[in-house]
């Protein structure tokens, strides 16, 4: 006889064997399922299928509406919109003006820590006309007005009374309008999605999304063979060398040109890296087309700076970096550093691949004489202790471009703040003026001049160096249909999904 605990846990296996459910895996534990505090990359995508936005982007990369019905500017200021009149909250109340009302003034609070309160700082008020419209009101014509409400929307009625949304537990027990429901939150756990019934577009054919944990690439890969996983990532090495004729027969591999960049980040307050002709002289030191070689066989792209290639804001005029060991020397040494007198410094990153590149420049720069320390971290550890307070010298990090750019939260000035993702502490008096110059730039071809100079300026001045930018390789079961790659992602349209 089997003891009563083991055979639920056997009936409800059986009962999700008989789902139609994904299996996906995730790298880290979510912080807070909340999508105005969610900045991790596993919590942001739960968020993402559990709250739904005013407006959001289609697979072609034009804003649609989502929670609203519709939209239209009434001058070049103030933008109304027309809500749905068949949303629900997951707890059956139904949606309206005065959560959207909420979530700005929640978001734009003195007592919320979000970067993503510098998107609603060009709002003058929100204003709720009644329980189907809502007015905006800008403080000047703003390039991303719209751009602003593919933000989560949080629920009036759940959070109305929390004085302590930052730790609430309604960031680990969300209500949402989404197509998928969470019901417990569990760390170091698997994360079970459900199907949300009552979904204003209809229920997702998908019953359930299964989240595994897999701490590494090859954790996740060892899962992807063995057929625990119905989709996961891929790394170069793994595609080249480690894939038989059976993985081939059961899966599709998906390679698209990543969103994102690796970069080393200076904290640029360390009297050290204050001097640019240091920074230059780092930048020339290393190889970035053999960190590309060695980490992903070839598969990326220099990065240049800040902005997505193929984009009218990326700068085609900065050259890719060229190593010159002779220059970086000399640099080092009008900065006062020799071998009697070495640069020395710490690199920290966090755990798992991203050790490799560390250990690749560690070894480049030491050809221009410098020496550096590594220090790897668990990812949250990582994040409390050594990112968010700052307490660094060189961090190795990675970051995710947007689709259309907006340059303050990481290089103004005034995001050079605890909550703030300007992380190197940059500050360019000329940068700062036409990021605002920018914001106020209606007309497509100027705002991308300006942001083409922001471009190059960063570049200049060196508070990253930009490393690469990877191609994304997804492995996806061929029974998970339909799967249309996109700009915005592979899962874009994960709420039409289904398997064979």
């Amino acid at each position: 006889m089997f003891p009563m605990k083991v055979l639920t846990a056997l009936f409800i296996l059986a009962q999700l064997s008989f789902c139609a459910s994904l299996h996906i895996s995730m790298s880290a534990n979510p912080s807070r399922i909340n999508p105005i505090l969610s900045t991790d990359t596993v919590s942001s995508e739960i968020a993402q299928y559990i709250f739904n936005s005013l407006v959001t982007y289609d697979e072609n990369v034009s804003i649609k509406p989502e929670l609203a019905k519709s939209y239209r500017f009434l001058d070049n200021k103030t933008l109304l919109f027309t809500l749905r009149d068949d949303v629900f909250w997951s707890d059956g109340v139904k949606f309206s003006a005065k959560d959207i009302v909420f979530t700005y003034e929640t978001i734009i609070s003195p007592n919320i820590f979000t970067p993503y309160a510098e998107s609603f700082r060009h709002i003058e008020k929100v204003e709720m006309i009644d329980d189907l419209h809502v007015k905006v009101v800008y403080k000047y014509p703003y390039f991303a007005a719209l751009e602003t409400w593919t933000m989560g929307i949080l629920p009036h009625h759940i959070l109305k009374d929390d004085n302590s949304i930052m730790t609430s537990p309604f960031n680990q027990k969300p209500i949402g309008t989404g197509a998928f429901i969470l019901k417990d939150f569990s760390i170091s756990s698997n994360f079970i999605l459900e199907a949300n019934k009552n979904y204003f577009l209809g229920s997702p054919k998908l019953e359930r999304i299964i989240y595994h944990f897999a701490p590494d690439p090859a954790a996740e890969f060892l899962m992807l063979k063995s057929g625990d996983l119905d989709i996961g990532s891929l790394t170069p090495l793994q595609v080249k060398r480690q894939l038989d004729e059976k993985f081939h027969e059961r899966f599709n591999i998906y390679e698209t040109m990543s969103h994102s960049y690796s970069y080393v980040g200076f904290n640029l307050n360390a009297t050290k890296f204050k001097d640019a002709r240091v920074r230059e002289a780092l930048s020339l030191a290393i190889d970035r087309q053999e960190l590309i070689d060695l980490l992903l066989f070839g598969d990326g792209i220099i990065c240049t700076g800040p902005f997505m290639p193929l984009t009218k804001a990326f700068n085609p005029d900065v050259k890719v970096p060229k190593r010159d060991i002779k220059k970086a020397k000399e640099l080092l040494l009008q900065a006062g550093y020799n071998e009697k007198n070495p640069l020395k410094f710490e690199l920290v990153t966090n755990s798992g691949p991203r050790i490799y590149i560390a250990q690749i420049l560690q070894r480049q720069l030491k050809d221009a004489g410098v020496h550096v320390s590594v220090r790897a971290m668990e990812w949250q550890a990582f994040l409390n202790t050594v990112v968010n307070p700052r307490r660094f010298e060189a961090i190795i990090m990675g970051w995710q471009m947007g689709l259309k750019p907006d340059a303050y939260s990481i290089w103004h000035s005034e995001s050079a703040k605890i909550g703030g993702f300007n992380l190197a502490n940059y500050k360019n008096e000329e940068v700062d003026a036409l990021i605002k110059k920018a914001e106020k730039t209606v007309d497509e071809e100027e705002f991308y001049a300006i942001y083409r100079r922001i471009f190059k300026l960063i570049k200049d001045d060196n508070p990253y160096l930009f490393l690469y930018i990877p191609k994304t390789l997804t492995a996806v079961k061929k029974e998970i249909f339909p799967i249309r790659p996109s700009a915005i992602g592979i899962t874009h349209n994960i709420f039409e999904w289904d398997k064979k």
